[in-house]
């Protein structure tokens, strides 16, 4: 029977190129993205399993009954696994703790022992998984350290398989490439065919922030990572698959830009791709701003959005880590603006008075609550809500000292914030007490986010 294939490894590659739209994109070049997601184990790293683990059994290095061993964020470690299920050998997997939980049950899945190490110990710390990996290698009789970082068949993998697999899909016709940076291997490998067969592309690797490989590629200088989220893309050393010769510019990207991207082009282009591909399509959008005339850019999307149901595409967890995209992301000053109150006078009264004069004040005056002040100094806010039960009960009476009646259950904010920074004391019923320069602009009350949320319309 014709149109099959005899294993699944035979149907990695040949996966498709997408235009995506431009109310997506909002520039004018032209943006292609290739869906890497769709080889059969969800991402490109199928390609480097099959290669690597091919080479390695035809250059006598992974030997029969071999364990394969690997330092991963969980994409290679699906391609292995597809790869050593055809072939009768063991994996044993390292993967940081930042990785999602979708990816260690993936490699599980497959029979493979799963080690998680802790994401933020330099390289060289023995509890880093990349130590780790070397580490169970060196112990472990019959084994076979893959090594993805430095093992150059990663990079010709892509020079055999990825690079000529785009040039024949396209016939050359465009004018960039771009891809995420990790290990180095997809961009320069294919960066490297390209170019051999288009000397006038401009390759432009994508690195995140808190990655260093960008600003060593730069400078020749090596500086010091900092934690982020995005899984897949970024290092905190250079391994040696680079090639920065094939790499002709850069841009940087960012966690939540990433991650509303992501979700952005499941809910509006049916992509459904990780975290790493949404920060590769804002690292295009980024590049292409910059360019004088439109140019046609091609992406690669790496991974599948199926390992990521847990983090970007749970609304809990992005609210929980600030990522989602929110109404309430605008500076309280705006807010008070919108609301007429940036003007309003603020009616307060001194520490000194009594409950009876908070009460003629507030019914003189039309509010319902009052801070409290001594000198420039907030002592708390009367609120009318919390007088009428202790006064009808004869436990505060209208002589008693105003500070007997104060509630604490107040945050104090600059106008200069963002509103999303209050949003759980207003939930909670708390009073906001707003300044500017270190003096009382406003209060803000639940009444006033509801008039806001209506103005705007549904978060």
């Amino acid at each position: 029977m014709k149109g099959y294939v005899n294993n699944v490894l035979e149907a990695i590659g040949n996966t498709p190129i997408v235009k995506l739209d431009k109310s997506i994109t909002g520039v004018d070049s032209e943006i292609y993205v290739k869906l890497e997601y769709l080889n059969p184990g969800g991402s490109i790293k199928d390609r480097i399993g099959c290669y690597i683990l091919d080479k390695a059994k035809e250059n006598g290095v992974l030997k029969p009954g071999g364990t394969i061993i690997e330092g991963t964020s969980g994409n290679t470690g699906v391609g292995l696994a597809m790869w050593a299920a055809l072939n009768g050998h063991q994996c044993i997997f390292v993967l940081a703790d930042k990785q999602s939980k979708e990816k260690i049950d993936n490699l599980r899945s497959f029979g493979a022992k799963v080690l998680v190490c802790p994401t933020n110990v330099e390289p060289e710390d023995p509890r880093s998984y990349y130590s780790v990996s070397k580490r169970l290698s060196e112990t472990i009789p019959n084994s076979y350290y893959v090594n993805q970082y430095e093992n150059l068949w990663n990079r010709e993998t892509h020079f055999h398989t990825t690079g000529p697999e785009i040039f024949n899909q396209t016939n050359g016709e465009f004018d960039v490439f771009m891809a995420g940076v990790g290990t180095g291997g997809t961009i320069s490998g294919t960066a490297e065919y390209l170019k051999s067969v288009m000397p006038n592309l401009t390759v432009v690797g994508i690195d995140c922030e808190g990655s260093i490989v960008a600003h060593y590629a730069k400078t020749g200088e090596m500086m010091e990572a900092h934690s982020y989220v995005l899984e897949g893309l970024g290092e905190d050393f250079i391994p040696g698959n680079y090639n920065f010769d094939v790499i002709d510019d850069w841009v940087m990207i960012g966690d939540k830009e990433s991650f509303l991207m992501t979700r952005k082009l499941l809910t509006k282009q049916a992509i459904y791709a990780g975290g790493s591909s949404g920060g590769a399509v804002v690292g295009a959008i980024k590049y292409a701003k910059t360019l004088k005339e439109p140019k046609k850019i091609l992406v690669i999307l790496p991974d599948s959005g199926n390992r990521y149901t847990s983090k970007i595409f749970n609304d809990d967890w992005m609210s929980d880590n600030g990522y989602k995209e929110s109404t309430f992301n605008i500076q309280i000053k705006e807010v008070l603006g919108l609301l007429g109150k940036s003007d309003s006078e603020i009616i307060t009264i001194d520490d000194g008075k009594t409950i009876g004069d908070a009460i003629t004040l507030m019914n003189q005056k039309g509010i319902s609550q009052v801070p409290v002040l001594a000198g420039n100094q907030i002592k708390g806010v009367v609120q009318e809500k919390d007088l009428l039960k202790p006064l009808y009960e004869g436990e505060y009476h209208s002589s008693d000292s105003i500070s007997l009646a104060l509630s604490n259950t107040f945050q104090v904010i600059d106008q200069e914030e963002l509103l999303s920074k209050v949003t759980s004391s207003l939930l909670s019923k708390q009073t906001v007490i707003v300044l500017e320069k270190e003096k009382i602009k406003s209060l803000l009350t639940n009444i006033d986010i509801l008039q806001f949320i209506s103005h705007n319309g549904d978060l």
